[in-house]
């Protein structure tokens, strides 16, 4: 991966469609709503499809499913699947993964032949998908293998855009995505890298305070275009936080060049966007001294 010639690197984008799987008819029903929420392609690009714009784009990204077989009993798309795309297109590709925090012992067994035998940078949590409270000590033993290896644990936070409008919310429980629940994490686990997705609205002051607070702590700005971003994120991107604010999309519900135009004209300091769309998340990656 040539670091210098790249425009940006996404930390944030998902695999939903399978090259080996069919989809999963209950996280169809998932997808149709998003679709309408974001108002976006209720035809999901596939892994290649999604290699081949962010090449042309001149982009590199981070990719990974959510694994919610517990909660919901969605059939998860491989972790194996995305991490030997990932091998075969390093130059733009990076390989997260996902674990169902409820699969205990046997979730940190993958983890650990995730992260030795398949090259997993980091791993992906939707709490409120995954139906668990982050600091619920169940997840004590998965997390205890990416703070071994010093990796990299993304939580969702805030608002979710999956389930909004379904009955019953679709049986997700917001209140997980909270990013407070997340604290108790930050200080046990101090060698784990956390990045909480999401500008986490309606609890943004939260995210702020914590990635004030942990050294450990870090914010993509994924799921929402700038233009909608709660003021204080802007405020304290060019200030206090420059160093701790990453580029996310959620593509394919957000585009991230429509995320980086966007971007151009919400108030962010000129000096302060090439940190944003690069040079924190490559730092954080390991992939610049």
């Amino acid at each position: 991966m040539d670091i210098d010639k790249l425009v940006a690197i996404d930390v944030h984008v998902h695999a939903e469609v399978s090259c080996c799987q069919p989809e999963d008819p209950i996280m169809g029903k998932y997808l149709d709503a998003a679709s309408t929420y974001f108002k976006a392609n209720r035809t999901r690009p596939t892994i290649p499809e999604t290699i081949a714009l962010y090449r042309e784009l001149n982009m590199a990204f981070i990719m990974f499913t959510v694994d919610m077989e517990a909660g919901t009993g969605i059939k998860r798309i491989s972790n194996e699947e995305i991490a030997d795309f990932a091998r075969d297109n390093a130059d733009v590709m990076i390989p997260f993964a996902s674990i169902d925090p409820h699969k205990g012992k046997l979730g940190a067994l993958e983890a650990r032949r995730l992260i030795e035998d398949h090259g997993v940078r980091g791993f992906k949590f939707h709490p409120p998908m995954q139906n668990f409270d982050p600091g619920d000590r169940m997840c004590w033993p998965l997390y205890d293998v990416i703070a071994e290896y010093k990796s990299i644990a993304l939580f969702h936070t805030g608002h979710s855009g999956m389930g909004t409008g379904m009955k019953g919310g679709g049986g997700i429980r917001l209140k997980y995505g909270q990013p407070i629940l997340v604290d108790d994490v930050a200080v046990d686990f101090p060698d784990m890298r956390i990045i909480l997705a999401h500008p986490s609205w309606p609890w943004t002051d939260e995210s702020l305070s914590m990635a004030l607070h942990k050294e450990n702590v870090f914010i993509d700005l994924s799921g929402w275009s700038p233009k909608y971003f709660p003021k204080q994120v802007i405020q304290y991107a060019n200030t206090q936080l420059r160093h701790k604010m990453l580029f996310g999309s959620d593509y394919p519900l957000l585009r991230p060049d429509k995320w980086i135009e966007a971007a151009r004209e919400v108030g962010f300091r000129e000096e302060v966007l090439p940190l944003i769309l690069k040079d924190n998340a490559a730092k954080l990656l390991g992939l610049t001294g």
